[in-house]
């Protein structure tokens, strides 16, 4: 599966990372809770009001890569 707009390296906020917009079918709660029992990639602080995610680590996730 590849995503014309979903970029290759860096950076992305969660709204890039859920559907409608992005790769991952699920709801805002169902991807905290996953992200606190390890199912999804941890986040990254940049701020008090800022969390992202590696793009890198999304892709593996959405592509299957068990290694990612």
């Amino acid at each position: 599966m590849d995503l014309p707009n979903f970029p290759r390296t860096g950076f992305v906020r969660l709204s890039q990372i859920l559907s409608p917009i992005g790769p991952i079918p699920v709801a805002k709660s169902t991807w905290w809770q996953g992200v606190k029992d390890g199912r999804f990639p941890q986040p990254q602080k940049l701020g008090p009001r800022t969390t992202v995610w590696k793009v890198e680590e999304i892709r593996a996730l959405y592509e299957g890569d068990p290694n990612g």
